[in-house]
């Protein structure tokens, strides 16, 4: 990996990371050492990176803001790609070009600024726009397909390509980019309202408070574990198996949100895991309700993952 490192630093593709904490990259505040962190200047930048990881086979993830993700406590032995650098924005009219990096709370509350409605549901969810699109991010019965235009993708011949919203295949927590390894998203185009900016910075406010009473703010965590089953709220699913305050180690249910694990301190990935896998066995068992997480869970060996 260092000549690997070398190569990237000679081509002068951006800044790096060498040997970097996970920890200081995830909302969870946990996880092992990446080999090395890169932050590509542009496009082009990105492509001669992939160029140097295709040609050596090298594992890589593309990280946001860390806001979804369960990393390992092992060395993830690959190069993590943030695409901070890419945060270009530019409005017309009621439409918002907007690049990967870009904070999507940021986004949601310069469009209410503008009186564009339509993201008001993002205005709480800390993530970057690549990593929102990647996941269809959503809050408030809204989320990323019903704002969405379409979508500017690296794919893995190294070519940019725009996908229409039908492209993507938005779902529940899905899109067609956690199914086909080797796109990137580079930016988004959204198509908003038009609304009172009063209004729309009102409603942003409401929500703000809503979440500082029902969410455990306060402590690292990486919002709701699981996804709701059709019909069924997995909050109220874990608060009914009496799980609140569930405790292994240095990670915690949220006594305020069951949905939520909060590393109280000190907590490892491990420990987060080891809540997750129990919740979901508690709810098999007793519900016959399988659980599906809504967190990535990366760099974590085959069998845990078959777990999810």
């Amino acid at each position: 990996m260092k000549e690997i490192i070398n190569e990237i630093m000679k081509k002068n593709i951006g800044d790096i990371k060498v040997s970097p904490s996970l920890s200081r990259y995830t909302t969870y505040k946990v996880g092992g050492t990446a080999s090395v962190i890169v932050y590509p200047k542009n496009i082009d930048s990105l492509v001669s990176l992939m160029e140097i990881i295709n040609e050596h086979d090298i594992k890589y993830i593309v990280l946001g803001n860390g806001s979804n993700v369960l990393f390992s406590d092992d060395l993830y032995e690959g190069i993590v790609i943030k695409l901070d650098k890419f945060d270009n924005i530019e409005f017309q009219d009621n439409k918002v070009m907007v690049g990967a990096g870009y904070s999507l709370i940021k986004l949601s509350l310069e469009c209410a600024k503008r009186g564009l409605a339509g993201l008001e549901f993002a205005s709480g969810i800390p993530g970057t726009v690549g990593g929102a699109v990647f996941m269809n991010a959503g809050a408030y019965n809204s989320d990323i397909k019903s704002v969405i235009k379409d979508v500017i993708v690296l794919t893995p011949e190294l070519k940019v390509i725009t996908l229409s919203k039908s492209e993507m295949k938005f779902n529940y927590r899905e899109s067609f980019l956690q199914h086909h390894k080797g796109y990137i998203c580079l930016g988004a185009t959204f198509k908003l309202g038009h609304g009172e900016r009063s209004e729309l910075e009102e409603i942003i406010k409401e929500r703000k408070l809503a979440r500082k009473r029902t969410q455990p703010l306060e402590y690292p965590s990486a919002g709701s574990v699981f996804r709701n089953p059709p019909g069924l709220f997995s909050g109220k699913l874990i608060e009914d198996l009496g799980l609140k305050g569930y405790q292994v180690g240095g990670a915690m249910i949220s006594p305020k949100h069951a949905n939520f694990i909060i590393n109280i301190g000190g907590a490892t990935a491990s420990d987060i895991k080891n809540i997750i896998d129990f919740v979901k066995l508690e709810a098999k068992q007793k519900y016959n309700i399988n659980l599906r997480v809504e967190q990535r869970l990366i760099n974590w060996s085959e069998n845990e993952k078959e777990k999810e």
